[in-house]
């Protein structure tokens, strides 16, 4: 069975093609700026890549392009051969807590889920129409990101405002990342033979988030409402004091639109070193001696510190934590600043086991009381298996 794992954008369109007989990736790659003008596609194949440009007006004419260069690329014999397509879906609210078969009543759904995605559910959407357009016959699987998290309890997932805005408009956390976090709790259980671990999940990446897994299933997460919350992350602030948004508007003259871009995309690691929201130049500013840039680490890694302790607590302690996402697979010098922060609790680093990038390895003594895991992330064969256990 031949699947492909899609994820829209406004103006972009990522996708996957998976065997799912043995979960092997065939092609990947991403079109851009589509209907902006310049467009092209980048395909990844049997370890080289191939740029092509080529004028895009819609998202249609990306699908029509893909399943073409499929057949030419020799990488299928016939669009006979893909029997499935999964979307990512970023919200799902509270509707979804699974990836469903999507069918006119999940469009239209996630469609009034807009209000709470703007800028995703739309273009997660327009990728999804432009399939069934081209491939009408094909099922069409919809992979939530805040599927996962749906687990919560309410002292949870619930604010501390007036219930009523709960009730009426669905104010809450939802969590996201969630199909990353499902993959690493499916890949450590499966690793360690195990399906009642007390997991601490750390993606880590330009967006990040920190959650709590008990026997399979989400008991709290970092990222809220929307995925501005919790840590800082590349240009997001993460949590603030709420009363600041007023403050600042008052203060520099700014509408609220101008304040919520600068908390969403010039804060966080660029927010604080002025000098990038990628934590690979980051570390080369610390090694330059950087105060900024060593402040925006050290802020980054006393957030990741101060979510694992509560969740720790929550668990009754932790069995594993795990670092994936960008930042988490590759990021030694964080990863081993956080270990050390978590000597309290019982962790014992390993300096020569954490020199390791995109590798699944333990990173800690063998008599660590937490053992701590570099698990690499795969959220496009996630979406894949969910979207074959559903069609099969």
């Amino acid at each position: 069975m031949k699947i492909i794992s899609i994820n829209a954008g406004s103006s972009s369109l990522k996708f996957s093609l998976f065997n799912m007989e043995n979960e092997e990736l065939l092609i990947s790659g991403t079109f851009e700026r589509i209907g902006v003008g310049g467009s092209f596609v980048t395909f990844k194949l049997n370890g080289e890549k191939i740029k092509k440009e080529i004028e895009l007006n819609n998202h249609k004419e990306a699908v029509e392009v893909l399943l073409k260069e499929l057949v030419e690329l020799k990488v299928i014999k016939s669009l006979d051969e893909i029997d499935a397509v999964g979307h990512r879906l970023v919200h799902g609210g509270d509707v979804y807590s699974k990836s469903v078969i999507i069918d006119d009543d999940v469009l239209k759904t996630v469609d009034e889920l807009s209000i709470l995605a703007p800028l995703h559910n739309p273009a997660n959407l327009t990728g999804v129409r432009s399939f069934k357009e081209v491939l009408p016959n094909i099922p069409m699987v919809g992979v939530f990101d805040t599927a996962f998290h749906q687990t919560m309890d309410k002292s949870a997932y619930l604010y501390g405002v007036p219930y009523e805005w709960y009730e009426k408009y669905g104010v809450r956390k939802y969590g996201f990342h969630g199909t990353s976090h499902n993959y690493i709790t499916k890949t450590i259980s499966e690793y360690l033979k195990r399906d009642d671990l007390k997991i601490i999940c750390c993606h880590l990446g330009n967006g990040s988030s920190i959650t709590a897994i008990k026997d399979g299933k989400c008991i709290d997460t970092s990222m809220g409402f929307t995925p501005n919350a919790g840590l800082i992350m590349g240009t997001r602030c993460g949590d603030i004091d709420a009363s600041l948004i007023p403050y600042v508007m008052e203060k520099t003259g700014k509408s609220l639109d101008e304040v919520m871009n600068d908390l969403n995309k010039n804060s966080g690691l660029l927010g604080i070193s002025e000098v990038s929201s990628d934590n690979r130049d980051i570390e080369d500013g610390i090694k330059e001696g950087n105060e900024k840039c060593i402040l925006a680490q050290n802020m980054l890694v006393r957030k990741i510190v101060g979510y694992i302790s509560m969740y720790n607590t929550y668990l009754g302690g932790a069995d594993v934590i795990c670092f994936t996402g960008g930042i988490g697979e590759n990021g030694i010098d964080v990863r081993s600043a956080v270990m050390n922060d978590l000597k309290v609790l019982g962790v014992k680093p390993s300096e020569e086991r954490n020199n390791v990038r995109g590798k699944l390895q333990l990173i800690t003594e063998d008599d660590s009381k937490i053992a701590c895991y570099v698990v690499p992330t795969n959220e496009e064969l996630m979406i894949a298996l969910d979207t074959y256990n559903l069609v099969k």
